[in-house]
């Protein structure tokens, strides 16, 4: 195996830990401590999603780094460019609008619940999966 297969493989399971330990773990977890309310729990959703997604990017960005300077020589596996892209609909469509909600929540407004959690997500559980089966790919490509 070379520098560059380990790199992509080390990043592609260390994103998807920290997928599966933020988004299914915590995030439910925490509206359930002991004192949490609704505006505090979405102020540290918040800032615990933009570190995610901001390490997500890290970590994209490394897995393709690594591929392209010398990764396996079948490339990048298709599913890692699905978790990929995923994330960005993530951060530059569905963020936003569940910002302009949590925003409302947080000004005291009574805002109406929102969808795009729900496309948050689905978007999750698809990219959990690309993870695993890119990673998986990279793992057999060895």
């Amino acid at each position: 195996m070379n520098a560059g297969t380990a790199v992509a493989i080390a990043a592609t399971f260390v994103w998807l830990g920290m997928v599966l330990a933020i988004s299914f773990l915590e995030a439910p977890l925490k509206f359930r401590a002991p004192g949490i309310t609704i505006p505090l729990g979405l102020g540290i959703g918040r800032l615990v999603f933009r570190a995610l997604n901001a390490v997500e990017v890290v970590l994209a960005v490394a897995i393709t780094v690594a591929v392209f300077a010398d990764g396996p020589s079948s490339g990048t596996p298709a599913e890692l460019w699905v978790a990929m892209g995923v994330l960005l609909v993530q951060v530059l469509i569905v963020r936003p609008r569940l910002t302009r909600r949590s925003d409302a929540v947080l000004a005291g407004d009574d805002a109406p619940r929102s969808h795009a959690h729900y496309w948050y997500v689905g978007l999750e559980v698809l990219k959990v999966i690309a993870l695993l089966v890119g990673g998986i790919a990279l793992l057999v490509d060895v």
